[in-house]
Formats: structure tokens, C-alpha cells, sequence
């Protein structure tokens, strides 16, 4: 019986390893193409660069209005105060790295090896590489750009179907991780686990409710209501996989159809 048990518990938990390494296999193709095709689409240079800085200025003014709210209630809350949810593993805050100067990360964007940079998952370097291959694609002959074109959307609706297939597959992969998780922390988890589940949805309901609508109405100017309503697919759609990769063409349709974004 204990065989059988151990032999169970080791096939429950390799669904959840399994489950992340294809999440993980899908992310750098699907990041690399999908960037490529948007930058692309938009033509000249000029416009990439603008539409990047205001890109640039929205994602760091909401995350530091997301962080603000994270650490206040987090201090507030103190949801990790007596949890100790891995046995036997201290946190050794000496051992967090640490970024360097905005110079040293705008030099580890420009990556010496594009193909390594792609095997080893360097977000910066696949980021930059992607942003700069989808500008000087309009730069060269329409009749290469536009087969490049073609091949890179054919690989990212492949790699999409993929992501879609791998999606399915989310409830016995978190049972995998959950049973891991149970298996080395114990049922002590799930109380610990319930203040710091608490404290996120109280954060992110603040930034959806509170944040968010403000930002809508007085920057666009757009009833909150209104834009909620026309992407509400896009939000169902993340709220279930929680993977904004999967939630991806679905907010592309949501923008476009029902938005009327450009």
C-alpha cells in the first residue's frame, strides 16, 4: 500500500512539473513573436518611439501605484507573520539580487548572443531583440519584410494554439503543485494561505475598482463601466488561466471589435 501511495503521489506531482515546464516552453517563442507583429504593424520608427514612451510611462506609473498599494497593505496586514510554509528553509534576505543601474540594465538588454539570449530565457535581451528586429523589418524591401511577416504571424498563431492546448491542461497541473505543496507544508498551509490570498484580493480589488476607473476617467475620459464591459471576455479569460499569454489574442479581439482602438 505504501508503494502504491508513494507511487501515486510521485505520478499527482509530476503533472504540476510538467504543467510549468510547458508553460515555460511556450513563453519565450510566444513573447519573442507576438512583440515582432505589434511593433511591425505600427510602420515607422517614429511612431514605435512614441507609442513606446507613453507605453513606457503608463506600465511605470501603474506599477508604482500597484507596489504602493502592495506594500501598504502588506505592512498593514503582515499576511506572512508566522507562516512558515517551507520546513527547514530560512529567508536569507542577503541573498537577493539586486539590480544594478538603469546604464548597467539598458547594457544587459543589447544581448552579444541572440540565439543564447533566446535559449536561456533573458527576457530584457528577447524583449530588446524583438522591439528591434520589428522596427528595421520596415525598414528593408516590402517583398522580404512582408514574407518575414507571414512566417513570423503562421509560427505565432502555432505557438497560440499551443499556449491554448497547454491552458487545458491547468486543473491537474495545479493539482500536481497543490499536492506538492500539502505534501511539504502540511494543512497549516491553507491558513496562512488564506490571510495572504485576503490581502491580494483586497490590493487588487483597490486597483481594479479604486485605481484603474480613475486613470479611465480622467486620462481617456471613457465611463469605467463602459470600457469594463467591452473587454470583460479579455478579463474572464485571465481570471481563469491567470496567464496574460493565454489572455492575449482574446484582449487583442476585445481592443479592436469592441474598444474600436487603432
Amino acid at each position: 500500500h505504501i508503494y502504491i501511495v508513494s507511487l501515486l503521489y510521485e505520478l499527482i506531482t509530476l503533472m504540476g512539473t510538467i504543467f510549468i515546464r510547458l508553460l515555460k516552453m511556450v513563453m519565450v517563442p510566444l513573447i519573442f513573436t507576438s512583440i515582432i507583429l505589434g511593433v511591425s504593424s505600427i510602420g515607422s520608427g517614429k511612431k514605435v518611439g512614441r507609442i513606446g514612451f507613453k507605453t513606457l510611462l503608463y506600465y511605470a506609473s501603474t506599477s508604482l501605484l500597484a507596489i504602493i498599494t502592495g506594500l501598504f497593505l502588506s505592512n498593514m496586514i503582515k499576511p506572512g507573520v508566522g507562516a512558515n510554509i517551507i520546513k527547514n528553509s530560512a529567508f536569507d534576505p542577503s541573498k537577493i539580487q539586486t539590480p544594478g543601474s538603469p546604464l548597467d540594465i539598458l547594457v544587459r538588454m543589447v544581448p552579444t548572443n541572440p540565439f543564447q539570449a533566446l535559449a536561456n530565457g533573458d527576457m530584457l535581451s528577447i524583449i530588446f531583440l524583438a522591439i528591434f528586429f520589428g522596427i528595421v523589418m520596415n525598414m528593408i524591401n516590402d517583398k522580404y519584410s512582408g514574407t518575414l511577416k507571414n512566417i513570423i504571424e503562421a509560427l505565432f498563431n502555432l505557438v497560440m494554439k499551443i499556449t491554448q492546448i497547454v491552458i487545458k491542461l491547468a486543473p491537474l497541473g495545479v493539482l500536481g503543485l497543490m499536492t506538492k505543496t500539502v505534501h511539504d507544508s502540511g494543512l497549516d498551509i491553507f491558513i496562512n494561505l488564506a490571510k495572504y490570498m485576503g490581502t491580494i484580493a483586497l490590493g487588487l480589488s483597490i486597483h481594479l475598482f479604486i485605481t484603474l476607473p480613475i486613470i479611465i476617467v480622467l486620462f481617456i475620459g471613457v465611463n469605467p463601466l463602459v470600457h469594463f464591459r467591452s473587454i470583460a471576455s479579455a478579463m474572464v479569460t485571465a481570471f481563469s488561466t491567470s496567464s496574460s499569454n493565454a489572455t492575449l489574442p482574446v484582449t487583442m479581439k476585445c481592443v479592436r471589435e469592441n474598444v474600436k482602438a487603432s
